[in-house]
């Protein structure tokens, strides 16, 4: 991957960002499409990653060299101007450049309204409660010791082998939580299309908000399946799924209800955004995958609720890795509070960066 960003970066060396930005679909689309690597994805895998990466290390230059918080540059663009950030190639049939401008000068408006959010932070989710292997003793402990640091919404890991250990976790985190709380269930790809079918009509008795990544990734036709038929329940996928094109065919075909888009596996932020747009106009909520750890997407949920009108839900919180962040994210009471340190937040901390 680090080959691949530096081969696909070349051209981009010695730009004015400045200049750079002012095109950077059309540089991307470029990127994405050179001709002698395109073919090891296409826009996706090892070539797409180095092209987040690319993407993500711009924007954050972007923001440091006018002296802002990446939310806060992406708030003061017009919408023309954050459209031109965008690569819309292959959604033309469902949204276009100039539905996405009106979309965004729609909102404009009400923005006022929304933006209460930067004082009082964006909630969180803790997603730390209750990994595989966790015993149910660590789990009670963690989920209690979250329940007083402010979180009231907890995501539990299953799709082991043992589903009656799997049923045993989720009734015990329901129980620790109360009804009041609110529980969601990741099952990481693990289930066949039968078992899933079985596993979710078991959960959904335990009334999660979700139940994400029930099957294998790619299997459109099943994620179809189980959505109707786990009706009123609700699925959550997008960890794996690996670019616009692919959450186009998703959300069309109403194989998922909440969309869980990440910038560090798509292709870095304006591909989210992309993403996040195409989700607006289907009116589908967008709670991000936080590979970053919550780091820049703490500042593209701000902008996707003051700018687009995305619902405010909340935030992965994936807290064992802040020590390696020199500006972690900071969560208090269950929120995340809105970074001021200009850039993207992702810079690592001074051990990381002599290692790499």
């Amino acid at each position: 991957m680090c080959e691949a960003i530096e081969l696909l970066a070349k051209p981009l060396l010695s730009r004015p960002i400045e200049d750079l930005m002012a095109e950077f679909g059309h540089v991307t689309r470029l990127m994405a499409d050179d001709p002698m690597m395109r073919w090891l994805g296409p826009h996706k895998g090892v070539v797409h990653l180095a092209l987040a990466s690319i993407t993500n290390a711009c924007f954050d230059l972007w923001a440091k060299s006018r002296g802002v918080p990446l939310w806060r540059l992406l708030l003061d663009l017009s919408p023309e101007d954050t459209v031109r950030l965008l690569d819309l190639s292959y959604l033309d049939e469902v949204l276009t450049e100039r539905e996405a401008v009106e979309l965004l000068r729609r909102e404009m408006s009400t923005r006022a309204d929304r933006e209460g959010m930067l004082r009082t932070g964006y909630r969180g989710y803790d997603t730390s409660v209750g990994w595989m292997a966790y015993d149910d003793a660590r789990v009670r402990d963690l989920t209690k010791r979250a329940m007083d640091k402010g979180f009231s919404a907890f995501k539990l890991k299953v799709g082991s082998i043992d589903q009656s250990r799997d049923l045993r976790r989720a009734a015990m985190l329901r129980e620790c939580v109360g009804d009041k709380g609110t529980i969601m269930f990741d099952a990481n790809q693990q289930w066949t299309l039968p078992v899933a079918r079985k596993m979710c009509g078991e959960l959904a008795k335990l009334k999660p908000l979700w139940i994400e990544e029930p099957t294998h990734p790619d299997d459109l036709m099943a994620h179809v399946a189980l959505a109707r038929e786990i009706a009123p329940g609700k699925i959550a996928t997008g960890e794996h799924i690996p670019n616009r094109v692919v959450f186009k065919n998703f959300i069309e075909a109403g194989a998922m209800h909440y969309v869980q888009a990440d910038c560090t596996r798509l292709a870095g932020v304006g591909e989210f955004l992309a993403v996040s747009l195409l989700a607006r106009k289907f009116n589908l909520p967008i709670v991000p995958h936080v590979g970053d750890m919550g780091q820049i997407h703490q500042h593209l949920v701000i902008f996707n609720h003051v700018a687009m009108g995305h619902e405010a839900l909340f935030l992965e919180h994936i807290p064992h890795l802040r020590p390696h962040f020199a500006f972690p994210a900071q969560v208090e009471g269950g929120y995340y509070r809105t970074p001021l340190e200009p850039g993207a937040s992702c810079d690592l901390s001074g051990s990381e960066r002599s290692c790499a």
